[in-house]
């Protein structure tokens, strides 16, 4: 990776306790593998062994533009620092790895994104299963760009599912920039230049965080949404079926995450905060588990970290209880 981009990670954040040098004590800093893309490349994969790659995405120019609270740009190395004292809860074969940063120079989001899916794309063919923590939620355009460049190089025909936990549609048209909150309308125009069907799920819409325009864009590209107040015990068999029906349609799932779907006791630490957010709660859990159970989700992210505003590292640990689940699925 010679872009200019990229960043490697430094190995002095993965670091936390050790409780010995046997596996079943293991946690995250002593598994993962630290690998500079200046100097070394993508380490190949053992025949039949699966692989996780971390990449951070260091950009806040999209949060800028759609006139957020700036401080996600710290985002990926608050969430290794979170992450480096998970437990391991997987195969001793399966690799980790940490493949660095990518960045945005000189409010170039565009070339960011642009590269960020050149990295993706890289990880996938490699055959690693790409997680990606930003930065604001512009990394998920960056993030289609390269596993939509997998599925047509590798995988040409088969059905991409763009899976979206999020209190908005970021259906927004770039005015006249892309922002954070454009990155889904920038792919509904391009399943619509190509003539496919736009498979897009939201989890989580609040009614109070959408104009009625977004509204009508999500109905005029078929987009498929579960508001938020339906995260709960009692509508649970409703959300479940809706959930099933959209991972039944599609070959392959791109599943993202914007910390601002949670209520903001759980999650203070975003660009926007939603006090009526759905809770992290057993019913949400499972759904969460269910989307990974299903064996379609070749690819995730984590959008909308956002360190400088968080109480107790609150939204740093939800998040990396999330990526816990992202990574043992």
């Amino acid at each position: 990776m010679t872009a200019k981009t990229y960043l490697a990670t430094n190995p002095s954040i993965w670091t936390g306790r050790v409780d010995g040098d046997t596996y079943d004590v293991y946690r995250w800093h002593q598994k993962v593998d630290i690998i500079d893309l200046n100097v070394s490349e993508i380490p190949d994969l053992s025949f039949g062994h699966q692989g996780i790659a971390i990449v951070g995405f260091m950009c806040q120019e999209g949060v800028k533009r759609n006139k957020g609270r700036l401080g996600a740009v710290d985002g990926p190395y608050e969430l290794r620092k979170a992450c480096a004292n998970l437990p391991v809860h997987f195969p001793q074969e399966m690799k980790l790895i940490d493949v660095g940063n990518i960045q945005c120079i000189n409010e170039d989001m565009e070339g960011a994104q642009k590269d960020l899916g050149d990295m993706v794309a890289q990880l996938l063919i490699k055959g690693y299963r790409p997680l990606v923590w930003g930065g604001g939620h512009e990394i998920a355009y960056g993030h289609y760009l390269g596993v939509k460049k997998f599925i047509e190089e590798k995988h040409p025909g088969k059905t991409l599912g763009i899976l979206n936990l999020d209190a908005h549609f970021d259906l927004r048209e770039p005015d006249p920039l892309p922002s954070s909150g454009t990155p889904f309308y920038q792919m509904g125009m391009d399943f619509k230049k190509k003539g496919d069907e736009f498979n897009y799920l939201v989890i989580g819409i609040q009614k109070n965080s959408n104009t009625q325009r977004l509204y009508n864009t999500a109905n005029e590209l078929g987009v498929k949404y579960i508001s938020g107040r339906r995260i709960t015990e009692a509508d649970k068999v409703g959300t479940t079926h809706k959930l099933t029906a959209f991972v039944d349609k599609v070959d392959f799932i791109y599943q993202t995450t914007c910390m601002d779907v949670f209520a903001a006791h759980f999650a203070p630490g975003v660009s926007a905060s939603a006090y009526n957010g759905i809770e992290p709660n057993p019913t949400f859990m499972k759904l969460f588990k269910k989307i990974y159970k299903s064996g379609k989700v070749i690819s995730s992210d984590i959008a909308e970290l956002n360190p400088s505003l968080d109480i107790d590292k609150r939204t740093a640990k939800l998040a990396a209880a999330l990526s816990f689940e992202i990574v043992k699925a």
